[in-house]
């Protein structure tokens, strides 16, 4: 097992190779819920008592955000910053090359958004699977979903609901291919099908992603005000 660390009481998990920790459990076909933690999420659970309990049953977090880091370096512990996007790039690049038949899953998004994040994927390795559904399908719809997941199996499956909608439709609905890698991607599918572009690799490497992000989306500026929250909070918590 990975060591754990906790972060504002959640528990964050420690390693320098995500992937091929979760590869391992997908060879003995144990299933994971992967939770990629950051400030904003930190924050919310303080008040959302199901986010943190989600957190907390996850069997994998990652520190997705800066701030989870920084608040990791401060109390002694070296950590390197692990975005959920990279994680799931491995992770699809890890079943490609064992040969993976079994198809991935791609759920979330707008309509055409996450069909074109998998015609990209296709086009780059040819030889993987994947099958998807946007995130705003009916009722009826979305248990079609349900039972395609449920016949195929997917080995690996990436919920873009937003958080926290993602992390809570997968706590509800990981019954449906136990033996899966389950993840929360946020906003991969924009970036992967090319509707949104990701920050410059100077601006990731220097933790000012969340910067860019802004840039991109000034409606965001309420949720950034979390991070300064964050900082001070990380000042005087005591686990």
């Amino acid at each position: 097992m990975l060591k754990t660390f906790s972060v504002l009481g959640l528990p964050v998990n420690l390693s320098d190779n995500y992937t091929h920790w979760l590869l391992q459990f997908l060879q003995k076909d144990q299933g994971v819920h992967v939770v990629t933690i950051n400030a904003e999420m930190a924050m919310l659970a303080k008040k959302d008592p199901l986010v943190a309990q989600i957190i907390k049953e996850a069997d994998l977090v990652i520190p997705d955000g800066a701030g989870v880091v920084l608040y990791l370096k401060m109390r002694g512990k070296q950590q390197q910053r692990c975005p959920g996007i990279e994680l799931a790039q491995s992770l699809i690049e890890g079943l490609a090359n064992n040969g993976q038949n079994n198809p991935i899953a791609f759920y979330g998004g707008k309509p055409g958004v996450t069909e074109a994040a998998a015609t990209q994927w296709r086009a780059k390795l040819p030889e993987v699977n994947i099958i998807t559904a946007h995130g705003y399908l009916s009722p009826e719809e979305e248990e079609a979903w349900k039972n395609t997941l449920k016949a195929q199996q997917p080995p690996l499956i990436l919920v873009g609901l937003g958080v926290p909608r993602q992390e809570v439709w997968i706590r509800e609905n990981r019954n449906l291919c136990p033996q899966s890698i389950w993840v929360g991607v946020g906003g991969s599918f924009d970036i992967w099908s090319g509707t949104k572009s990701r920050a410059p690799g100077w601006l990731r490497n220097n933790n000012l992603e969340w910067l860019y992000r802004l840039y991109q989306e000034p409606w965001r500026w309420r949720r950034m005000l979390v991070l300064p929250q964050f900082f001070f909070t990380s000042l005087f918590y005591r686990s």
